[in-house]
């Protein structure tokens, strides 16, 4: 197909329409329930106070904002593709925003301001006749008039072509991680997929052989770990593309196939994570060199050894903990693995070679 084509099949996947609306307007549509935050989209509203008071004084300065994208569910209302820190920022200054209980949170005062001193503690609203520490309401309805573009993907546009698009918005820059976009559209495609990959990722042997740190949680790493392992098992890598696009494809597929069976993959993946840490706990995925396992975590001996063993797994429990711990470190002696998994080979080269002969080392 040429590229042409590409562009205008592209195109017509994706129906849009656009309006500009005033920021009081949006933030009444979301009090009536017509704007949908997801409360996994929610949990992702990471800007710290420091950000949130500078998108404000910007705001108050009358510095133009960037459109939003929603899209037009079943019900006709308008779910948040990419805005979420912007508009949250303003409800939750305005006291509107919710939690995904339906309640609302306490509001937030700015501080730390840099180019409004006085703005510092100024709440949105008078909370009696006598206050004082609130914005003046000349400022208050001037941000409300504020306008801003709204890009509305109608429920005609292709549903693929949707989570796309939610991707490339917010992949890049200090914007989501590229597992927490893979979430959110973990979420909008099968939720009850989601919630059980949630609980796997948070097992306490799986955190424990994986070296986790409340940081690498905290950035969705147990979950891109647990997509890479699905993902390997579910369809062979493609060399020719991206790991983090592939494994973006490989998940929408996994969320929209109705005969994928998550209940026993899951079950092989708890059945490794019970053997690996009753025999090598933290350095299940450490380099073994001079008859030690040493350093930190490894990818490239993570996909080894859990693709690996995720098919003889049966055999593995058999044979029992000596016998596994022998095996890895046959592993890591096994040029074809060491080769593949050194410093400055790249990730599509590491795959390609590796998870078709993982399993002989088991």
């Amino acid at each position: 197909m040429s590229i042409d084509k590409e562009v205008n099949k592209a195109k017509q996947e994706i129906v849009k329409d656009g309006l500009d609306m005033s920021l009081g307007e949006i933030m009444r549509i979301y009090e009536r329930g017509e704007l949908v935050i997801r409360p996994e989209y929610q949990r992702l509203y990471r800007w710290d106070e420091s950000k949130r008071t500078r998108f404000l004084e910007s705001l108050i300065l009358g510095i133009p904002i960037p459109p939003i994208f929603v899209f037009t569910d079943e019900k006709g209302r308008w779910e948040l593709i990419d805005g979420l820190q912007r508009l949250s920022t303003v409800f939750h200054y305005a006291g509107i925003l919710m939690d995904e209980n339906g309640s609302k949170i306490a509001p937030f005062t700015p501080s730390g301001t840099k180019l409004l001193p006085s703005l510092d503690g100024l709440h949105w609203e008078p909370i009696n006749d006598d206050d004082e520490s609130a914005l003046p309401m000349s400022i208050r309805l001037d941000v409300e008039r504020s306008r801003i573009r709204v890009e509305i993907l109608k429920r005609e546009s292709d549903q693929r072509a949707k989570y796309e698009l939610f991707q490339r918005l917010n992949t890049g820059g200090a914007r989501l991680s590229e597992q927490e976009v893979r979430n959110c559209v973990l979420v909008m495609l099968n939720k009850e997929l989601y919630e059980k990959l949630v609980v796997a990722a948070q097992n306490a042997k799986f955190v424990q052989c994986t070296a986790q740190t409340d940081r690498s949680i905290s950035e969705q790493k147990p979950m891109e770990l647990l997509i890479r392992f699905l993902a390997y098992r579910y369809k062979k890598y493609d060399q020719k593309i991206d790991v983090h696009d592939w494994l973006d494809e490989v998940a929408i597929d996994i969320a929209t196939d109705d005969r994928y069976d998550i209940d026993h993959e899951l079950e092989i993946f708890y059945r490794i994570f019970e053997i690996l840490e009753k025999s090598l706990g933290s350095d299940s995925f450490k380099k073994f060199d001079n008859g030690v396992f040493e350093r930190g975590f490894l990818i490239s001996a993570y996909e080894a050894i859990t693709h690996g063993m995720s098919h003889k797994i049966d055999n593995i429990e058999k044979c029992g903990i000596n016998s596994l711990v022998d095996s890895i470190k046959k592993m890591w002696g096994d040029e074809r693995f060491s080769n593949n998994a050194r410093a400055g080979v790249r990730g599509t080269t590491r795959l390609a070679n590796i998870l078709p002969i993982a399993s002989t080392w088991f």
